[in-house]
Formats: C-alpha cells, sequence, structure tokens
C-alpha cells in the first residue's frame, strides 16, 4: 500500500513538473516586467514607435513590433495552409505504401533541421530570389521571412493533419463509395470535412511554431521596427527583437524592463494560440 502511494505520489510530481515549470516562467516574466508599468507607465508600450536607444527620448512603443509579428504569421499560415493540407491528404489517401514510406521521413527531417540553418539558407538562397523577383533593393523583408516560417510549419501541420484524416472512421469512406461517390469525391466532401476539427488544430499548433520562431526572422526580415501592412517592407518580429537586444541592455533600465513586458505579450500570444489548438482537439475527441 505504501509503495503504491509513493509511486502515485512520484508519478504525481513528474506529471506536474511541465504545469510548474510554465507557472514559474509566468511569475519570471511578470516580476520583471511590472516595475515598467509602474514607470514608464503602460501608456509608453502604446507608442506607435520602438526606439529604446536615442538621445532624444526613449520610445518603447510595441505596436511595431506587434505589427510585424502579426504580418509575418498571416503571410506565413497562408502560405504554409493549402500546401500542408493537400500534401496530409495526399500522403493519408492518394499515395501508395511505398510513397508514403518514402515521404514522411522527409517530412520529419525537415521538422528536425535547427532554425539558424534554414536561416543561412533564407538568407543565401531565399532573400536573393525574392529581390530579383519583385526588383526591390533587399529582399531582406517580411515575404522572405513568411516563405521561412512556412516552410518550418508545415511539419507540424502535415503530421497532425494526417493523424485527424487517418482517425476518420473507414464506415464513412465506404458508405460514401457505396453510394456512388468517386474516391476524390469521398475525400473533398467526407473524409475531409469529418477531419477538419483536427485539421484546424493542426494549423494553429503551426501558427503558434510560427509566433515563436526567433533566429530565421532575425536573420532575414530586415530587423526594422515600422508599422507596415506591405510585404516587401523590412518588418522586426516581437522574438526578433528580444534575441538581437536583450544581450547588451543594461540590467534593471527602462529598456531591460520594456524587453520583458514583450516577452509577456509573446508568451500570452503564444499560449493563448496553443490552448485554443488544444479545446478544439478535446471538443472533437481528438486528445483526452
Amino acid at each position: 500500500m505504501f509503495r503504491e502511494r509513493a509511486i502515485h505520489l512520484l508519478l504525481l510530481a513528474a506529471a506536474s513538473t511541465s504545469i510548474l515549470v510554465v507557472a514559474l516562467i509566468f511569475v519570471f516574466l511578470g516580476k520583471e516586467a511590472l516595475p515598467f508599468l509602474k514607470e514608464p507607465g503602460l501608456g509608453a508600450l502604446l507608442d506607435t514607435r520602438w526606439a529604446p536607444v536615442s538621445f532624444v527620448r526613449e520610445r518603447y512603443g510595441l505596436a511595431p513590433l506587434a505589427a510585424g509579428s502579426t504580418l509575418v504569421t498571416a503571410l506565413a499560415t497562408v502560405f504554409s495552409v493549402p500546401f500542408s493540407v493537400f500534401g496530409a491528404v495526399y500522403i493519408a489517401e492518394v499515395a501508395r505504401p511505398a510513397e508514403r514510406e518514402f515521404l514522411k521521413p522527409f517530412i520529419e527531417i525537415l521538422a528536425s533541421i535547427p532554425s539558424v540553418v534554414l536561416g543561412f539558407f533564407g538568407l543565401v538562397v531565399v532573400a536573393p530570389l525574392v529581390k530579383r523577383a519583385f526588383g526591390l533593393y533587399t529582399g531582406l523583408n517580411a515575404l522572405t521571412g513568411a516563405l521561412l516560417l512556412a516552410l518550418m510549419a508545415v511539419p507540424t501541420i502535415i503530421s497532425i493533419s494526417e493523424d485527424a484524416i487517418n482517425s476518420v472512421p473507414r464506415s464513412y469512406k465506404q458508405a460514401s463509395l457505396a453510394l456512388g461517390a468517386s474516391p476524390f469525391q469521398t475525400i473533398w466532401r467526407v473524409t475531409v470535412p469529418a477531419a477538419l476539427p483536427g485539421i484546424i488544430a493542426a494549423v494553429m499548433l503551426g501558427m503558434g511554431r510560427i509566433v515563436g520562431e526567433t533566429m530565421a526572422v532575425m536573420m532575414v526580415t530586415g530587423n526594422s521596427p515600422i508599422i507596415t501592412f506591405s510585404p516587401l517592407d523590412p518588418v522586426r518580429t516581437m522574438t526578433a527583437t528580444i534575441a538581437a537586444e536583450m544581450g547588451e541592455v543594461p540590467f534593471g533600465s527602462d529598456h531591460y524592463r520594456a524587453l520583458f513586458c514583450v516577452g509577456v505579450v509573446l508568451l500570452a500570444a503564444t499560449f493563448a494560440i496553443n490552448l485554443v489548438a488544444q479545446r478544439v482537439l478535446k471538443r472533437y475527441g481528438m486528445m483526452k
């Protein structure tokens, strides 16, 4: 009895570790960011410029960073979702077993490539292509960053979407075929709609991956903190700002506190996206 109780407590402690770590991260970020809300105050974060180093007046507006992150995330989602969903449908429903065994390992390898390597690929290959295609003076802009982030999100979306498609009961497909529908009609009018909640959750988890990416976007987006809606303009994301500036900022300064405020906003956004994705999975019985 005592042994079973000890094992139960040990397993409970192990399972609770991740919750404790997440809670401590929130507490740590809040502790470091809170002094900024007292001085210079919340209004400083609502400024439209991010200029933390200035001889005139330092400005800590999050709007340019949020705009850059939103633009790159939206473009990357637009690029990655159609490609990933079609890829998942092909692997799950159309590909022959030999093709499936050939394609899946390559998708998994793509997920394991370090982001800095993809950043080099974007810097040397993708950015010059974008520059020549649109006649720009530089290829380091939101579009190049979005293309790279889409490449990173594809493995996540394909893997989870494929699982969702494979989880559709075979009776649905058999009933559709028995009624005279062709295999492609069955895929697009029965299988994919039935797997849609899982596909939506896959897209949201892919978006979480995109929002949190740092190294690649810092290398190829141009790092210009401006508010723009043009994909051909250089932008700076929240993650790139933290990575680029945290190493050189004086400890305890307003700039230091402002970077923690950026971290709080970023963590809250990522947490919300993952929470919604898990709710979708649970609602449709794809996660216990």
